[in-house]
């Protein structure tokens, strides 16, 4: 499965960071449907979290249908075409904004520096073919 990284710096629980880069990973196809999702003992151990997050975590994921458990068998992407509205892609778009304005206000760069260098990714994303 694609990393998962924690941030114990943005005041994100960390259970809803698991849900919400999840939920990213299926939006985006590099997590298809029908794929299992690692054990939550491997996944607590490789991101160095209680087990118990990332059970509620995956509990999240089900209630909202990204997910489905099969009994003694681990958790699978669910069928549905894609478990992210409108509104929530746009909160979690939101949320790295956010993300990225602190950081860069922290190193003091400018509005322009900030809108130059998000130009320059879209540039270099545009060459490799990426949407």
């Amino acid at each position: 499965m694609h990393s998962i990284k924690i941030s114990y710096e943005d005041g994100v629980p960390i259970y809803r960071q698991i849900v919400n880069q999840i939920k990213q990973l299926v939006a985006s196809g590099r997590l298809g449907i029908g794929s299992e999702l690692p054990p939550i003992r491997k996944l607590a151990l490789s991101i160095v979290v209680n087990p118990n997050t990332v059970a509620k975590a995956y509990k999240e994921l089900e209630h909202q249908g990204v997910i489905f458990t099969k009994q003694g068998a681990g958790c699978f992407v669910s069928a549905k075409e894609s478990p992210l509205s409108e509104d929530e892609r746009l909160r979690i778009m939101s949320e790295y904004v956010q993300q990225l304005l602190t950081q860069a206000h922290q190193l003091k760069f400018s509005y322009a520096d900030i809108i130059k260098e998000i130009d320059n990714q879209i540039k270099i994303n545009h060459k490799r073919g990426d949407k």
